[in-house]
């Protein structure tokens, strides 16, 4: 009997085995070598939360295979050898950089008060780091190195002495962009009609490099300038017999003027290791070169004539290798926006969403949503709802009742085949924390009362981190100003007094239980129960009337507005916990006793 994926990392994770053990019955791979699923990230500027949906879809279906005892590898490719195309516009200090444009990303420096010695590696450890506390391992390899070593001088040799074998398939789908056709997708664009865009403009072969266009031959290696470290260069001529290769340059040159350098310069691609192959030529050397079976790409790479449905076909025809199983992946949204692009500055990056959220509900972002769905990840409100859903989600998981697919994606979520990621010892509700920081100003000493009130089995703020910490984060960095919650200094008289004899009698109640039901789960049962046992029903009566839930909205309004002059605030048993029983007595007009008065 076949056992049904649970979700599809599960699904891909039966592809690609069988993918690996096919290649290994006809010999194009070593069977005892490990599987190899690849992701590609360029540092040309932050890495942001869309970008890691290309580290994440590789990485949780390596993780799978590794749960299965079968050795597998993440790599991941840091395309610092790629031009420097623009500069970035929230990037403060760099307005000179426009110099930089078309050098290396590895040889352009790093950004103002960076402690790193290149633009390349200023932002790749910061995505580095990131991944790491995502409990994300992999074998990275700097573009850079290799092609500056020389790894891949065969690979380039062999793509010249090809270079008329290239030429033909990408032939096979170069086209004129459609007249009027849009520069590029709405960024508010879905990923249908990004889709869309894309393809009525042509092609992918019309607007990503090719290495075509030059008005002569066609040559698929593209040289940076010795003289002014550009590739505004364009081969003249090659011999392969002697591999000297002779350029020219149309680079800025010293006095940053376009044109100016002017340079003609000779290298020899078996031992001179500057430039690199143009894309559509070199991503597919590497599937060869680390024998790749899995690496998914964006919808910008996968329309047709683009680098992953031309590069199945160079793969093949001229480096005798595969095309990796390469599903697509959708765009991931920040706050609404459906598109980021790592052109421009100021993008969330993980390293900012892990400042607000714990690494695993992050992880379950992308586990939980196929690879082809997209999604956005919430820095407002709304990432209260998310921690919502995450918090039900373990009780779930915890009672045994979770779906297969939901149990799956929690299992990702909160460890991989190393082990389990950190969590929060005493995990209160984010919603709760967000409301203890606002409410106390995040005084330490007035939030621990407060959230030993809610969990008495708290001893200490470490024991409630790292999601305190990040809900304090939250607040002071994201939270709307608008939406902090002020707290009345002194009782409504005018309200008190105009109040119903039911509602009075409810505020009443309130206040003589509010000491026996000082906890976070008293206080809930008290403010829902109130307005039950007034209809005469008891406390624990589940099935309500539309006139008891309708009182008990207008005695939540009401102390809304005895206690915070609004309609609504922070969910009423954390908001009295926060305040504190002799406030809450005081402001709905209840009689202060003694001991509230040596309270106060």
């Amino acid at each position: 009997m076949t056992t049904q994926p649970a979700d599809w990392v599960d699904r891909l994770a039966d592809e690609v085995i069988a993918d690996a053990q096919r290649r290994a019955e006809l010999g194009q791979r070593d069977p005892a070598a490990p599987i190899v699923c690849a992701s590609g990230l360029s540092p040309s500027g932050p890495i942001h939360l869309g970008n890691l949906r290309e580290v994440m879809v590789p990485h949780l279906v390596a993780d799978e295979i590794r749960r299965r005892g079968i050795a597998c590898e993440h790599l991941i490719s840091w395309d610092d050898y790629d031009r420097f195309r623009k500069v970035p516009g929230a990037i403060p200090g760099i307005d000179a950089w426009n110099a930089h444009i078309g050098k290396p990303l590895s040889s352009v420096p790093p950004p103002p008060g960076s402690p790193h010695a290149s633009w390349a590696e200023h932002f790749r450890v910061a995505m580095t780091e990131a991944l790491s506390a995502l409990g994300v391992p992999f074998r990275g390899i700097s573009q850079t190195r290799m092609y500056t070593t020389g790894s891949y001088r065969d690979q380039v040799l062999l793509a010249m002495r090809q270079r008329a074998v290239i030429d033909e398939v990408l032939g096979r789908y170069r086209t004129k962009a459609a007249p009027g056709a849009p520069a590029q997708a709405s960024a508010t664009a879905d990923v249908g009609n990004a889709q869309e865009a894309e393809q009525a403009q042509g092609s992918g072969a019309a607007t990503e490099d090719d290495g075509s266009g030059t008005g002569g031959a066609y040559y698929p290696f593209k040289p940076y300038c010795t003289a002014c470290g550009t590739d505004f260069t364009t081969v003249i001529e090659y011999d392969e017999d002697t591999t000297e290769l002779i350029y020219r340059c149309a680079g800025p040159g010293r006095d940053g003027n376009p044109g100016e350098c002017g340079n003609t310069g000779v290298m020899h691609l078996d031992r001179d290791f500057h430039g690199k192959l143009v894309w559509k030529v070199d991503w597919p050397m590497r599937w060869a070169y680390e024998g790749v079976i899995f690496e998914p790409s964006g919808v910008d790479h996968q329309s047709p004539g683009s680098s992953y449905v031309v590069g199945g076909q160079v793969v093949q025809e001229v480096f005798g290798g595969w095309q990796p199983i390469g599903p697509m992946y959708a765009f991931v949204g920040i706050s609404g926006m459906a598109k980021m692009s790592s052109s421009k500055g100021g993008v969330p990056t993980p390293a900012d969403a892990l400042s607000i959220m714990e690494p695993h509900v992050l992880r379950w972002l992308y586990a939980r949503r196929r690879p082809h769905q997209s999604f956005t990840v919430a820095f407002d409100h709304e990432i209260l709802r998310l921690y919502d859903e995450w918090d039900a989600l373990e009780r779930k998981v915890a009672s045994g009742k979770g779906q297969p697919g939901d149990v799956a994606a929690y299992a990702r979520s909160v460890g991989t085949a190393q082990g389990e990621l950190r969590r929060t010892p005493r995990p209160l509700p984010y919603r709760a924390l967000c409301s203890v920081v606002d409410l106390t100003g995040s005084h330490e000493a007035q939030m621990l009362r407060i959230l030993t009130s809610m969990d008495p089995r708290i001893e200490s703020l470490d024991q409630v981190g790292p999601r305190l910490e990040l809900a304090r984060t939250w607040v002071q960095s994201q939270a709307d100003p608008s939406d902090r919650t002020v707290v009345l200094t002194e009782p409504d008289v005018a309200l008190l007094t105009s109040l119903p004899a039911d509602q009075r009698e409810a505020l009443d109640s309130l206040a003589r239980q509010l000491d026996e039901n000082w906890t976070l789960d008293g206080l809930t049962a008290l403010v829902y129960g109130i307005p039950k046992v007034q209809a005469g029903l008891s406390l624990a009566e589940k099935k309500l009337s539309p006139e008891v839930k309708a009182a008990q909205r207008a005695f939540f309004a009401t102390l809304y507005q005895l206690l915070l002059g609004a309609d609504t605030g922070p969910r009423l048993p954390t908001l009295l916990l926060c305040l504190g029983p002799h406030r809450v007595r005081r402001l709905i007009g209840a009689a202060v006793d003694s001991a509230d008065q040596a309270q106060g």
